[in-house]
């Protein structure tokens, strides 16, 4: 349970004390006094007093129950502490603590959210970032910390400690914020950092909060800004000089390596890491995306000491280059090393006849077939009931405990399809010790990600 809702709870108790007690109180001394100063028949005097007492008690209760309920402390929407309830209660954690650490968290595109979604899944994407923040804290040791809705997509974290105790944590919190969706909603979130170094007044830090907000969405703007053909330069450049930067992460069943998938990058000339986000595009407009997938797959082949599988994600146009065909023939004759291609699942809909026979003459030497991202917006069965695959691997919208058990009945039912076809399932990003037993429990054969494993580097051959 989040600080706000505890502490809301707190005050209803509260509330309902201060308005119970002193009128029990005052009963309970009117009737003693009575009681001890008269022996005989109760006289008018009794009956006035109790008159008062009840229109006095009653005026009491209501002014008790006003005053109570125009004192908010929790957002509707949220459930985290309301904006004015917050800065009153960090201005008095300021003063208690004196050592003390402020975080914005930005939702950055809301306003898109609720044109192209409507309002109400505005206000679920606010939901889900505070159960992320909050959930994402807890992986840290960080509990019961206050947060409160500001306003918009503003949230506001306050923390024991200065700033340069929670960096790390806040830098990789924006890092993995890049991942975040709400179903097929895409998220942005932006941060920013502030302490009691800065200043010990409330609107002050409110104030430095927003300004290193602009600060860093400008900063990260003018990373991102690289110049179009310069960023083409530098793409067809890292792929000519072979600047692979190849990542792997095993995949387990039961607990047993049964696989590793690949994560490629660049690097640029100018010493820059460049991420699939940025040359993806450049590989499909200039029409690299054979030679370039071929160039992953001969890198890993030749440098890649494994002693299973190696998964790698190919371009649906690599596939469907008669090149590249040629040439994964010719490397699976020579090599050794098993290797699976994970297709994305929603480009093949429209060509599965000639995928078919392309996966057909392939699995002939020896590769193994996976499609991505099952039980998305762009699921079809079409692909189980025609193409010759080896493994599903399910969107990662379900690799959360919560959205895992909630849509149990779905995933049971893939298993229940791909098993009986000889399929395997598999799950990715898998975190935290709970999805992983679940996972375990729903019976997904494959379990990937940081809980089982990090990623590593890869090693070249001796």
């Amino acid at each position: 349970m989040l600080l706000p809702q505890t502490k809301e709870r707190e005050y209803r108790f509260k509330l309902a004390l201060r308005i119970g007690l002193p009128i029990f109180a005052l009963f309970v001394a009117f009737i003693f006094q009575t009681l001890i100063t008269s022996s005989q028949t109760l006289q008018t005097s009794f009956f006035v007093e109790a008159t008062l007492l009840i229109g006095v008690s009653i005026y009491f209760i209501f002014y008790l129950i006003y005053n109570g309920f125009s004192v908010k402390i929790t957002d509707d929407t949220t459930k985290t502490f309301a904006a004015n309830y917050l800065k009153s209660y960090l201005k008095n954690e300021i003063k208690k603590r004196q050592n003390y650490t402020l975080i914005l968290v930005s939702v950055s595109n809301l306003n898109d959210i609720n044109r192209l979604y409507g309002l109400q899944n505005g206000d679920r994407v606010l939901r889900e970032v505070v159960n992320w923040i909050e959930e994402y804290f807890q992986t840290h040791n960080i509990e019961k910390f206050p947060i409160g809705h500001l306003k918009a997509g503003d949230f506001i974290i306050g923390l024991d400690g200065l700033e340069a105790h929670y960096s790390t944590v806040f830098e990789l919190m924006c890092l993995k914020s890049s991942d975040f969706k709400v179903d097929d909603i895409e998220v942005k979130i932006a941060g920013a950092m502030t302490d009691t170094s800065y200043s010990h007044e409330i609107d002050y830090l409110y104030e430095n909060l927003f300004e290193n907000l602009q600060k860093n969405r400008k900063l990260k703007d003018s990373s991102n800004q690289t110049d179009p053909n310069e960023l083409e330069s530098l793409v067809i450049h890292a792929i000519a000089k072979d600047d692979l930067i190849i990542m792997m992460q095993n995949v387990y069943e039961n607990k047993s390596v049964i696989f590793s998938e690949c994560f490629v990058k660049l690097k640029a000339s100018n010493g820059k890491i460049i991420y699939p986000k940025s040359y993806l595009k450049i590989i499909n407009k200039l029409g690299l995306g054979a030679d370039f997938d071929l160039l992953v797959l001969e890198t890993i082949l030749t440098q890649c000491e494994a002693q299973h599988t190696i998964a790698i994600n190919i371009l649906p146009t690599s596939l469907r280059n008669d090149k590249f065909q040629a040439r994964v023939k010719e490397l699976m004759r020579e090599s050794k090393t098993k290797i699976m291609f994970v297709l994305f699942e929603m480009e093949y809909y429209s060509f599965v006849a000639k995928y078919k026979n392309i996966i057909k003459t392939l699995r002939e030497y020896g590769v193994i077939f996976a499609i991505d991202r099952v039980g998305s917006i762009h699921s079809s069965f079409l692909y189980l009931r025609e193409l010759p695959i080896d493994v599903i691997r399910y969107d990662t919208y379900y690799s959360k405990e919560e959205r895992l058990e909630q849509n149990r009945s779905i995933i049971d039912g893939f298993n229940l399809m791909v098993h009986e076809r000889g399929i395997k399932s598999w799950i990715k990003n898998v975190e935290d010790e709970k999805t992983y037993n679940l996972a375990n429990e729903i019976g997904i054969d494959y379990i990937q990600g940081k809980y089982l494993c990090n990623l590593e580097e890869i090693k070249e051959k001796n």
